[in-house]
C-alpha cells in the first residue's frame, strides 16, 4: 500500500517537475551534471513526506518505545533492533546514554547500532524505483541486531544497575539538526522534517555530482575499471570503516551509491551496519571507560565486515 501511494506521488512528481527539467537542460551543462541536478531535485517532495511521518512517530512513540526498553531486559536486543529499523536519528544518541548509564546491556546497544536505519530508507523510498532495497536491507540488519545482540550477551555478562531518577530525568540530547531529542516540542513536527528535508538535500546534490562525475570518469578510463576490479572483494571492509563516521553523510553516499549500482550489496550492507550515527560519537564523549567504548567499536565492526563479505560471496 505504502509502495503505491509512494508511485502515485512520485508521477505527480515527475510531472510538476517536466518544466524544471526542461529548463536545467536548457543550459547546456554536462550530461552527468544535469542528470544529478535533476535527480537531486525530484525526490524533495517525496523525501520531506517520509521524513514528516517520520517525524509523527518519533514525537509520539519514541518515548514510550525506550521507557519499555529499560523495563524489558530479556526482550531488550528485539525491542531496540525493532524500534531502531524505523529511521529517526536520535535514536542511537539514546540507545548509547542508555548505555552508559546501564538501562541496557552492550548486546542490547550493538543490536541497535546494526539495525539503525538511518537516512537510507527515506532515501529509497523517497525513489519508488529503488523500494525493492527496503525489504532485504530492512530484514538483514534486522536479523543480524537481533542475533548478535543475544550472542554477544550471552558470552560477555554485563552488570546492571538501576540508576536514580535525577540520574536521568535532566539530559538534554541534540539530534542531527540540533533539534531536541529529549524535549519535543509540536511545532517541530514541521519545522524539523523541512529542515531535515533540506539539509539532507543538500547532500544529496553534492554526494550526487560527485558520483555522476566520478562514473563518467570510469566509463572513458580503461584503466579504472582495472584498479576497482582488483579490490572488489574488500569493498565491505572498506566501507564497514567508512560506515563509523558519526554523520547522515554516510549513509546517503552508500544508499546513492547503492542506487546507481557503482558497489555491491554486501559492500553497502557492511557500511549501513556499522553505521550508527550520533550514537557512536555520544559514546566516545561521555562513555569514561574507553576500552568499553574500543570494544564496542571492534565489536560492530568485525560483525559488519563478516556480514558484508558473507553477503557479496553468496
Amino acid at each position: 500500500m505504502l509502495i503505491d501511494i509512494l508511485n502515485k506521488i512520485n508521477s505527480i512528481n515527475e510531472n510538476m517537475f517536466a518544466g524544471f527539467d526542461s529548463f536545467v537542460g536548457s543550459f547546456g551543462m554536462p550530461e552527468w551534471l544535469c542528470d544529478a541536478i535533476i535527480d537531486s531535485f525530484h525526490v524533495l517532495p517525496l523525501l520531506f513526506i517520509v521524513f514528516l511521518f517520520i517525524e509523527f512517530i518519533e514525537f509520539f512513540y519514541s518515548e514510550k518505545i525506550n521507557n519499555f526498553m529499560k523495563n524489558t531486559e530479556k526482550a531488550s536486543p528485539v525491542i531496540g533492533s525493532l524500534a531502531a529499523i524505523i529511521p529517526q536519528c536520535g535514536f542511537s544518541v539514546i540507545a548509547s546514554t542508555l548505555y552508559i548509564r546501564k538501562f541496557i546491556t552492550k548486546g542490547t546497544l550493538i543490536a541497535i547500532y546494526l539495525a539503525t536505519s538511518d537516512e537510507a530508507i527515506p532515501i529509497l523510498l523517497a525513489a519508488p524505483e529503488q523500494t525493492h532495497f527496503v525489504i532485504p536491507i530492512v530484514g538483514i540488519k534486522l536479523i543480524i541486531g537481533i542475533c548478535a545482540g543475544y550472542l554477544i550477551d550471552f558470552i560477555l555478562k554485563d552488570d546492571k544497575y538501576i540508576p536514580l531518577a535525577s540520574e536521568t530525568d535532566n539530559n538534554e540530547h541534540e539530534g542531527c539538526c540540533k533539534h531536541s531529542i529529549s524535549h519535543r516540542r509540536k511545532r517541530e513536527l514541521i519545522i524539523h522534517p523541512l529542515k531535515h528535508t533540506l539539509n539532507i538535500f543538500v547532500f544529496i546534490l553534492l554526494i550526487t555530482i560527485l558520483l555522476n562525475f566520478l562514473i563518467n570518469l570510469y566509463a572513458q578510463h580503461a584503466a579504472l575499471h582495472i584498479i576497482f576490479g582488483k579490490i572488489k572483494f574488500l569493498e565491505p571492509v572498506i566501507t564497514a570503516f567508512i560506515g563509523l563516521i558519526p554523520n547522515c553523510a554516510v549513509s546517503i553516499a552508500l544508499t546513492m551509491l547503492l542506487i546507481k549500482g557503482s558497489i555491491s550489496f554486501g559492500a553497502v550492507m557492511a557500511g549501513l551496519l556499522s553505521n550508527a550515527g550520533l550514537g557512536i560519537l555520544i559514546l566516545f564523549r561521555h562513555n569514561e571507560n574507553i576500552k568499553d567504548t574500543m570494544k564496542i567499536i571492534a565489536i560492530l565492526l568485525s560483525i559488519s565486515i563478516v556480514s558484508g563479505l558473507l553477503i557479496q560471496l553468496f
